[in-house]
């Protein structure tokens, strides 16, 4: 009789970086035979894959480790904040295991100790592009880890460690090898996307019988060609990202940039210690726009940061007025433990930064319903990420999933998750659009 496999609970938190963590180590359990458990109850371990970016996250990650020990009992700890495992400790002294970010092995080690496999290479078989936790039809794609950026209100390169790029051939063979598994949208990610290869000397490579450079824009290329969406996240605005638009504008990527800008405030910028700071933004975005007219560009940005006066913050709301970003996000600050910025003097009152938090999203909802209402009567091609009472849930080529709008798609009829459809925008709210099917 065949043994029984052993199962793996698994809780993944945080950003789609650590999901491709997660990812990579639960496609190397299966490999071996384990099983994944929908259920604490009906797991033989569990595995949290943490976060340790801000104390929200913090006490997410806390939260969560105490719920698994509580209905399981046995827990096995990895991700960001387990780079400070005295947190977790003083918390929760009976974890099995406390491992730092990336530490794909001692994290299969720790699970081997505690719950031997059981596997059987006739039953147990793992597709050739590995264990996806995101819907068959788009995939992140881990490029690098690490980050040689030392922002003042950041600990990750100390989590993470220094930049380390994938070589350019291993990541365009991964890519392809999602795409021929049915994957129509590549997410790149990274720390910093833009600083690709820096730390390789721009190594070359040999993929499909040409010559590749481990850099931005060779990277664009060569994924550009595989006929999926390509989707560029975490993008700094050094000048040699110019060179992606002719390839945005040919649609060989989306064209779409994620790009950190954090504040608009020259002054702030610097003490925040951003890369790149000094560079005339604003120019490089009409630029852009230029280059490529259809151009999405969705950012983050900061409030309250030490210091901010309120011209620093008016600064940052006349940057965003003129910078007419299409998708924006905004997070109060808040001092992480072991970053340089909490040193700053001149902390902001936490009520200031709520007035100003509210003042920055009203303004950023004005330009998103400005710039959505003009996609009305547009005609665009989509992709279906769900379907629901008749209704599809799609989304355009300036949308990535779960952080920016949707197209909600009427009479989907026999659509599908999956599915491309062309349809005719009919109304816009500030964040999201609503749609029919064109005729075929």
């Amino acid at each position: 009789m065949r043994q029984r496999a052993p199962r793996i609970g698994f809780v993944s938190l945080g950003c789609p970086k650590a999901l491709v963590d997660s990812e990579r180590i639960l496609t190397h359990l299966r490999a071996e035979g384990y099983e994944v458990s929908p259920t604490y109850e009906a797991a033989d371990v569990v595995v949290v894959n943490t976060c340790g970016f801000i104390d929200s996250a913090i006490d997410e990650s806390l939260d969560a480790i105490g719920e698994a020990l509580e209905q399981n009992g046995k827990v096995i700890v990895t991700g960001c904040l387990g780079a400070r495992p005295e947190r977790i400790l003083e918390r929760h002294p009976r974890v099995l295991k406390v491992t730092g970010p990336h530490a794909y092995e001692d994290v299969v080690s720790a699970v081997h100790q505690h719950v031997p496999p059981a596997h059987d290479p006739f039953f147990d078989l793992v597709p050739p592009q590995g264990i996806r936790l995101t819907p068959r039809h788009y995939a992140y794609l881990k490029i690098s880890e690490g980050c040689n950026n030392k922002c003042s209100f950041c600990i990750i390169p100390a989590m993470r460690g220094r930049l380390a790029s994938r070589p350019i051939d291993e990541v365009l063979r991964e890519g392809e090898r999602l795409v021929k598994a049915g994957v129509k949208e590549l997410l790149v990610i990274s720390q910093d996307t833009s600083a690709y290869g820096a730390d390789l000397r721009y190594r070359p490579g040999t993929w499909r019988d040409q010559s590749y450079e481990t850099r931005f824009i060779d990277l664009a290329r060569g994924l550009g060609s595989l006929g999926a969406w390509v989707r560029l996240h975490y993008v700094y605005p050094y000048p040699h990202v110019d060179e992606v638009l002719p390839l945005m504008a040919e649609r060989r990527v989306l064209p779409y940039l994620d790009i950190p800008f954090q504040h608009g405030s020259p002054s702030v910028l610097k003490r925040m210690r951003r890369p790149a700071h000094a560079e005339n933004t604003l120019s490089r975005i009409r630029a852009w726009r230029a280059a490529c007219p259809d151009l999405v560009i969705r950012s983050t940005f900061i409030v309250g940061f030490p210091g901010e006066t309120e011209a620093e913050f008016e600064e940052l709301l006349s940057w965003l007025e003129e910078a007419q970003l299409d998708r924006v996000g905004c997070f109060k600050y808040s001092p992480v433990e072991g970053a340089a910025s909490n040193a700053l003097p001149d902390h902001v009152a936490p009520e200031v930064q709520e007035e100003r938090y509210e003042r920055f999203m009203t303004l950023a909802r004005e330009i998103s319903a400005q710039r959505l209402a003009r996609r009305v009567g547009q005609r665009l091609r989509v992709l279906v990420d769900s379907v629901e009472n008749g209704q599809a849930i799609a989304r355009t080529e300036g949308d990535a999933p779960e952080i920016d709008g949707v197209v909600r798609v009427r009479n989907a009829g026999r659509l599908r998750a999956g599915d491309w459809a062309d349809v005719e925008i009919i109304a816009a709210d500030a964040y999201d659009l609503e749609a029919t099917l064109t005729e075929p």
